[in-house]
């Protein structure tokens, strides 16, 4: 059982992550990654969403009936995002503002919907959690990495201090929407280039 539950959050943090893996949740990827700390904050903000809603779904898995079990997930979901809507409001108000709309779009992100219908509506509580905190501290990492690069090379800083002297001259093109792009193609590119050695 503990070997079972050690490779279920060990998956999310290679093999399967979401964004370079799975290729899943990009819209919220390329949007936040501008820099560290609203990557981090995304990455935070789903890893509670898919944790709880993981373990929602998995205890009520052979109660909620098979018609309207996508519409039940989603309700669950949103309530977890209602919860960390709410919490960030009043505790990280900054850090609010600068996710804007994209706290309510995790209602309908890919990953927590995918990971409900296919793994926590099919095993127990104990594994299901597992796997939401596996997949959820690998997509934190992922954003935390991708938003590293864009930060220090758009702006020359890393979380808000600068990195590089005076002289340099930030390449704006990585803080914007077609950096973005670039900057997740060439990690998926690094991803799969070691994952094959």
């Amino acid at each position: 059982m503990a070997k079972s539950v050690t490779h279920e959050f060990v998956k999310g943090l290679w093999r399967e992550v979401p964004p370079f893996r799975l290729v899943l949740g990009l819209c919220p990827t390329l949007a936040v990654t501008k820099a560290v700390d609203t990557g981090i904050g995304m990455g935070v903000a789903m890893t509670f969403v898919l944790v709880c809603s993981n373990m929602l779904v998995s205890s009520m898995r052979n109660i909620i009936p098979a018609k309207v079990r996508i519409a039940a997930y989603i309700i669950i979901i949103a309530t977890f995002v209602t919860v960390v809507e709410l919490l960030m409001q009043a505790f990280a108000y900054p850090m609010f503002l600068q996710l804007g709309i994209f706290i309510p779009l995790i209602v309908v992100n890919c990953i927590i919907l995918g990971r409900a219908e296919a793994f926590a509506s099919k095993n127990d509580i104990i594994r299901s959690c597992a796997d939401g905190l596996g997949m959820g501290i690998g997509y934190t990492l992922s954003l935390a990495v991708l938003g590293s690069i864009r930060e220090i090379l758009g702006n020359g800083t890393f979380y808000g201090l600068a990195v590089f002297g005076p002289s340099f001259k930030p390449f704006q093109f990585m803080v914007e929407a077609p950096g973005a792009f670039v900057s997740l193609g060439l990690m998926l590119c690094i991803m799969n280039l070691v994952g094959k050695k």
